[in-house]
């Protein structure tokens, strides 16, 4: 990373985060490479995410599953982009998947992953003006909750902001050192003016944990690691907050059964929608729901 980007992207220092006290055996969360400096990796175990430039091209895409603002859904039909929030699961499109397979992607994601990589969720993000309703805002989250498979440190996210994101457009929101805890439950918040669909929010969490704007130029990357408590706010502009985004887990992961966790909601309502959109029955499970969307992008494909 280039010295004066590190500087202006990575938002450590606000915690004066004391890099002498962490020794290279006590990172548990990142590969000993020649990637990743030690401050960086420091900064990626204390914080849960780390910020890298990359050059990156805006897409035409198509409607694969496409998710729309339930203030939008419930009022008249509008046409185009301003009624899409998110398009997932674009791993079917060459051209837009080429995203999760750039080598400048791929050499940090390495850093959390190791040598063979899964490419397991994608999604364009389309976050519009709100309505009014307050409805653009993403609860605060863990991406884990949606992930049947394990372990979490071996799971990274890739975020890569399509134009200038900041606080007015709804930029991310991130409780440093979240991820150093476990897994909370979550469930759809009461929220006045509604919650789009599959938006879980964390139940219960500090209010008063620091927490940080995630503001990016064009081209900005965010890697994070799937514990980590964030969210986004509200898009208070005219305009469309868009970014591009790949989760990645080694291959080396397994699959775990989340009946009778804290997961098992979030589950049922992947089936459910399978069920209603492919026509699948009873036996396809939640982990297959994932096992079909994987790809491997380098390595060998050893477990999930």
């Amino acid at each position: 990373v280039e010295p004066e980007l590190y500087r202006r992207a990575s938002f450590t220092s606000a915690y004066n985060v004391s890099y002498h006290h962490h020794h290279p055996q006590n990172l548990q969360y990142t590969f000993d490479t020649d990637v990743l400096t030690q401050e960086q990796r420091v900064a990626y175990e204390e914080n849960g995410d780390e910020f890298e430039h990359i050059c990156t091209r805006k897409a035409n895409v198509p409607g694969l599953v496409v998710m729309k603002d339930v203030t939008i859904a419930k009022s008249e039909f509008v046409e185009g982009e301003k009624a899409v929030t998110k398009l997932q699961d674009f791993q079917e499109d060459p051209e837009l998947f080429r995203y999760c397979t750039l080598p400048q992607i791929l050499k940090y994601v390495e850093c959390f992953t190791g040598p063979n990589i899964m490419a397991m969720h994608t999604m364009l993000i389309n976050k519009p003006p709100d309505t009014g309703k307050k409805t653009s805002r993403h609860p605060m989250h863990q991406d884990l909750h949606y992930f049947p498979f394990r372990p979490a440190d071996r799971i990274v996210c890739s975020w890569t902001a399509m134009e200038k994101v900041h606080r007015e457009n709804g930029c991310l929101v991130v409780l440093p050192g979240s991820h150093r805890g476990t897994l909370q439950e979550h469930d759809y918040p009461e929220w006045e003016g509604g919650v789009n669909k599959m938006y879980h929010g964390v139940r219960n969490y500090d209010p008063g944990h620091p927490r940080v704007h995630l503001e990016m130029e064009k081209g900005d990357t965010v890697f994070f690691h799937p514990l980590l408590i964030h969210g986004s706010g509200m898009n208070q502009t005219e305009g469309f907050r868009k970014a591009i985004s790949c989760h990645y887990a080694s291959s080396d992961c397994y699959y775990i059964d989340v009946k009778g966790t804290t997961q098992e909601n979030i589950g049922n309502e992947v089936k459910e929608l399978a069920s209603r959109k492919y026509g699948v029955d009873d036996t396809v499970s939640f982990q297959d729901t994932w096992a079909l969307r994987g790809r491997l992008v380098k390595g060998d494909r050893t477990s999930l």
